[in-house]
């Protein structure tokens, strides 16, 4: 079966240098069908293997993270989702007080320091201004905060589907994401993987999703649908970079050539 009726987009098609942001509307209508709940579920599993316990820590979501937060909201501090301008906001959680802001990806609208936990998902592979994105998210997190970035895999099948939103924008492969993230003041981590289960809204794939997470993992990692780093801040590289930037500022006057001390003779 070839790959236009599976629903994938042609390989070329895929590496355009353009981004773009999904459209809220759109991310909320995949997250409401099968496809988006077992991607969610997948996901999920795997966040809560990386982060098992955020009792009193602030968690600031980047992105489309509303699908991904709830589940912390009942031991954290406080919750919340920063969406782009680019993509749109919507209110969340459902009947209840909002806990989500729309702002430029590259300034968010918090104080330095502020948060413990953050996690970026439909975002790094949709800016247009990424390290500025993460230099904002440096400034944010606090010494010992950690950060979760979940990625469309370069190599997965998922990143070849328009009909998801791993389809759209720049994917990455484990090694660009680990050296993305060292370019940016911090220091990648543990790695995770998961949506090895085909991109195919049919439930004779979606039904066993489960069983293709487990197989892919022992099997076939490479082939995941997102990659999943953690991630700490590297303050020594931030001194450093200060350090460098107060040197270039303070420029040395030349000195006065011996011609310049001269006193000229006078004419006779």
């Amino acid at each position: 079966m070839g790959a236009n009726h599976l629903g994938l987009t042609d390989w070329g098609k895929h590496y355009k240098l353009s981004r773009m942001w999904n459209d809220v509307i759109d991310l909320r209508e995949f997250y409401a069908h099968r496809l988006g709940r077992n991607a969610q579920r997948m996901i999920r599993h795997e966040l809560r293997q990386m982060w098992p316990d955020v009792k009193g820590l602030r968690v600031l979501g980047i992105g489309f993270p509303t699908p991904y937060l709830g589940m912390f909201r009942e031991e954290a501090e406080r919750v919340i989702a920063s969406m782009p301008a680019g993509q749109g906001v919507m209110h969340w959680p459902i009947g209840e007080r909002g806990l989500t802001m729309l702002n430029d990806d590259a300034d968010l609208p918090l104080p330095d320091l502020s948060v413990d936990r953050v996690v970026l998902v439909h975002a790094l592979e949709c800016s247009e201004q990424v390290r500025h994105m993460l230099r904002e998210v440096w400034r944010v997190m606090a010494g010992s905060g950690r950060m979760i970035v979940i990625a469309p895999n370069r190599r997965g099948l998922w990143a070849r589907a328009d009909s998801t939103p791993m389809g759209h924008g720049r994917p990455y492969s484990r090694g660009q994401l680990s050296q993305l993230l060292k370019d940016n003041m911090f220091m990648p981590g543990d790695v995770s993987r998961a949506l090895f289960v085909p991109p195919i809204n049919l439930r004779v794939v979606q039904g066993p999703a489960a069983a293709w997470e487990k197989m892919g993992n022992r099997l076939f990692p490479a082939a995941a649908g997102v990659i999943m780093t953690e991630a700490t801040k590297q303050m020594y590289a931030a001194t450093v970079a200060a350090e460098s930037r107060q040197k270039r500022s303070i420029q040395t006057a030349p000195k006065r050539s011996e011609s310049l001390n001269r006193v000229p003779r006078t004419h006779r």
